[in-house]
């Protein structure tokens, strides 16, 4: 199996092609719990997270924020009371990359 939040986030310019079904099906198999969702022609990786109260949901907020930052890779957040939904895809290509899984499985690992 391999660790992809172990991963780091490479540089997308756009142009990039998005990766074929046969790679997401790969990479899937890595990351639990995340499916691929068809936005607008785009297709995102989506996960809602479970929490007690609204200040854990912030708290996961805030630490995938921090490191989005650090990855300089972004996600749609909602952030919600006991829920926080992630969307992870790479606007410069319209789509999937190798570093939308990447965030994910830190995503999940920030979750524990």
């Amino acid at each position: 199996m391999i660790n992809l939040a172990a991963g780091k986030c490479v540089a997308c310019r756009g142009g990039e092609p998005t990766l074929t079904d046969a790679e997401i099906e790969d990479l899937l198999l890595h990351i639990h719990g995340w499916e691929v969702r068809d936005v607008n022609g785009m297709k995102r990786l989506s996960k809602t997270f479970k929490f007690r109260n609204f200040a854990q949901a912030l708290e996961f907020t805030n630490k995938v924020g921090a490191a989005s930052e650090e990855e300089d890779h972004h996600p749609l957040i909602i952030t919600e009371w006991g829920k926080v939904s992630l969307q992870w895809w790479t606007h410069k290509i319209g789509g999937l990359h190798k570093n939308d899984f990447i965030m994910a499985a830190k995503s999940d690992e920030i979750y524990g």
